[in-house]
């Protein structure tokens, strides 16, 4: 056990392949000014070659890092990798924030998390609908669809250009979630109080497809996990046409805190400071 009158000072990590331009060291180092904490969080890139080599190093100690986070393209291998995965994780198939307990090295994925936490920030109430569309059916709308159908949202139709991937994932999913073509849009947000965007489309000015969201119903809410830029053409599209808006933003703020408690030992909040931080230096990079 820690003796609490000793000093601990904890190290822990983003990896990833490219890194360069993760914000989490941003978030982790205003939280650890915030608690007046010794310790540190450092974005590292690493090869997928090397990454086995890297947990190893974790697992053992050398390593000098109590725990980290993993993003593109270490998630699943992360998982692969990890002595003892949550059930999140092993449903997902994929692990973003890992710790060392008793030389083990455990797993969790907080995605799904902060994209809840977010709308609850930001859109209080947003799971009382009953239908909700995901579109886009990569990497990233997993824990997105997890976390919506644990809510207890009945109906989520996943849409995506090529409907065996939507298939896969509602089978992965259970019978909540069900697959549907890019023809079928506009047929299933009639139904819809939630529409999330979990594919690339407007990042960084890219374009993005023309969307009727007048389609759904009043009161409807439409996000985007897309934070660069913040207001997405998906999102300006819907706020044009009366909907509730929700940024992507939040969900990288929020993902964050889980994995701060778990190695600095307190629980952190998402303020406003620390949102206009990551939009300055948003800005600064544009």
């Amino acid at each position: 056990m820690r003796d609490s009158r000793e000093t601990f000072v904890n190290h822990a990590f983003v990896a990833g392949y490219p890194v360069k331009h993760s914000r989490s060291p941003l978030i982790h180092s205003y939280w650890l000014k915030q608690f007046g904490l010794e310790g540190s969080y450092r974005a590292y890139e690493v090869a997928p070659d090397d990454f086995p080599a890297f947990i190893a190093s974790l697992r053992n100690g050398k390593s000098g890092f109590i725990g980290g986070n993993v993003t593109i393209p270490h998630k699943e291998m992360a998982f692969a990798l990890s002595d003892r995965p949550d059930a999140l994780s092993t449903e997902l198939g994929a692990s973003n924030t890992l710790w060392v307990e008793d030389g083990l090295v455990h797993a969790t994925n907080t995605d799904g998390y902060g994209f809840t936490a977010n709308l609850d920030e930001r859109s209080m109430g947003w799971d009382r609908c009953d239908t909700a569309i995901v579109l886009g059916a990569g990497g990233a709308s997993r824990a997105v669809i997890q976390a919506v159908r644990d809510r207890g949202v009945k109906t989520i139709h996943v849409v995506n250009r090529t409907q065996a991937r939507a298939q896969e994932l509602a089978d992965r999913f259970g019978p909540a979630v069900h697959a549907q073509p890019m023809e079928a849009l506009a047929e299933v947000m009639r139904d819809a109080g939630l529409f999330i965007n979990t594919t690339s489309l407007g990042m960084d000015g890219s374009e993005a497809p023309d969307i009727d969201f007048a389609m759904m119903p009043p009161g409807s809410v439409v996000t985007d996990i897309v934070y660069v830029p913040l207001k997405t053409p998906i999102l300006q599209q819907a706020e044009a046409q009366g909907h509730k808006i929700v940024d992507g933003l939040g969900m990288l703020l929020h993902q964050a805190a889980p994995g701060f408690e778990k190695w600095f030992g307190k629980r952190p909040q998402v303020d406003a400071t620390l949102r206009q931080i990551i939009i300055d230096d948003m800005a600064r990079h544009a």
